[in-house]
């Protein structure tokens, strides 16, 4: 089969660190185009790496118009690695251009958005996912199929954090609150998208939104999100958190209760070791690619022998204790999906729909921030 021909919106940090390294290892793939506004430099060969799409690539077609790029009758499949405020729109002219699209995520910067893009996907019956790639991150891959193995039981309080000290960008947040600014949108987005994969859609939303950077804003840096449920999950609580300011050697990542034992699990400065393999230049078919250091496995405690990686239980407490090992986590996990859905070799993971959910919940979140009350979900 053919590569499918990728065009790719956007060459700054997303691209060349989340999206082209994984792309380029898929044989499923070829990157054709590239749309950077930038000019490309008069000499490539005497300019620094990374510095234009035109200097690591130069054998692609370089578009600097968006009409050029999606009047490209090549590329096959778009990927938008743009900022926030032009994932929808790069996403609907892709689209109605023809194309299958991936968008970074937020989808979109509001439910309403995506559902207009969604509706635009269905009625061209084209492929449209979101880049919610932290699906394949190797702890929650980890926490996953303990949960699907039952050893924790009936879950009844579940942690999720995404926690960033003193990160940089937060100094570029506007004062001023749009759609689509905050760190729900942007780290939220990832944790509240493992929440929902995990437990399903809440009953309601209860939101906490805090300013920890030291200035007079209304977008947040930080977040408590907390989702109630219904039926059988009863008794469940799930909190999805993100703190910016506090230091601590390790930051928590997963806590996770049931009636048969418990999963929690520390962070270095990333939550998945591929981030910082990737900065260190390492490639997704590098030996060891994604696998994580034993001193942030989780630590199991579990009434259930379930697998061999738990050893026989204590004989006094009649339980285990002690680190099981993360699955490696691997990010070409979503492109591989991609590829294999738009070949009608298997069905697509991550759902439009289920993202457009996710901005749902930062939605009612904030509308509960503001009234003080849980709001019921809608």
């Amino acid at each position: 089969m053919a590569p499918i021909k990728v065009g790719i919106v956007g060459y700054g940090f997303a691209a060349k660190n989340f999206h082209i390294p994984f792309i380029s290892a898929i044989p499923d793939y070829e990157i054709i185009a590239i749309l950077q506004r930038a000019e490309a430099p008069a000499n490539p060969e005497l300019s620094p790496k990374g510095s234009h799409c035109t200097v690591d690539f130069p054998g692609i077609k370089h578009y600097r118009s968006a009409d050029d790029f999606f009047a490209d009758s090549e590329i096959a499949f778009v990927v938008v690695a743009t900022q926030t405020d032009t994932h929808a729109l790069f996403g609907e002219m892709a689209l109605t251009a023809g194309k299958h699209v991936i968008i970074d995520k937020p989808f979109a910067e509001s439910a309403e958005e995506a559902d207009k893009i969604i509706a635009l996907a269905e009625k061209k019956s084209l492929l449209l996912t979101c880049y919610q790639n932290r699906r394949w991150d190797g702890g929650f891959q980890t926490l996953r199929k303990l949960i699907k193995e039952d050893a924790l039981g009936d879950i009844k309080e579940a942690e999720i954090h995404y926690d960033f000290e003193s990160p940089s960008w937060i100094s570029q947040f506007p004062a001023k609150y749009t759609p689509g600014a905050g760190m729900a949108y942007g780290l939220g987005t990832h944790s509240i998208d493992q929440a929902l994969v995990l437990f399903g859609l809440p009953k309601s939303v209860t939101g906490f939104f805090r300013v920890q950077r030291g200035m007079e804003s209304e977008v947040e840096d930080s977040f408590t999100i907390v989702m109630q449920y219904d039926g059988p999950q009863k008794e469940l609580l799930v909190t999805v958190k993100t703190s910016v300011v506090t230091p601590m050697a390790q930051q928590l990542k997963f806590l996770v209760r049931g009636t048969k034992g418990s999963f929690i699990k520390f962070q270095n400065r990333s939550t998945c070791p591929q981030e910082e393999q990737i900065a260190l230049g390492a490639k997704p078919l590098d030996e060891g690619f994604g696998s994580e250091p034993e001193q942030f496995q989780g630590i199991l405690t579990t009434y259930d022998s379930f697998d061999s990686q738990v050893q026989t239980l204590d004989k006094e407490t009649n339980k285990y204790t002690g680190r099981y090992p993360t699955i490696t986590g691997r990010w070409l996990g979503i492109y591989e999906n991609v590829a294999d859905a738009i070949n009608g070799k298997g069905d697509l993971e991550v759902k439009p729909k289920q993202s457009r959910d996710v901005l749902r919940i930062i939605e009612l979140a904030r509308e509960s921030h503001n009234k003080g009350v849980a709001v019921p979900w809608a």
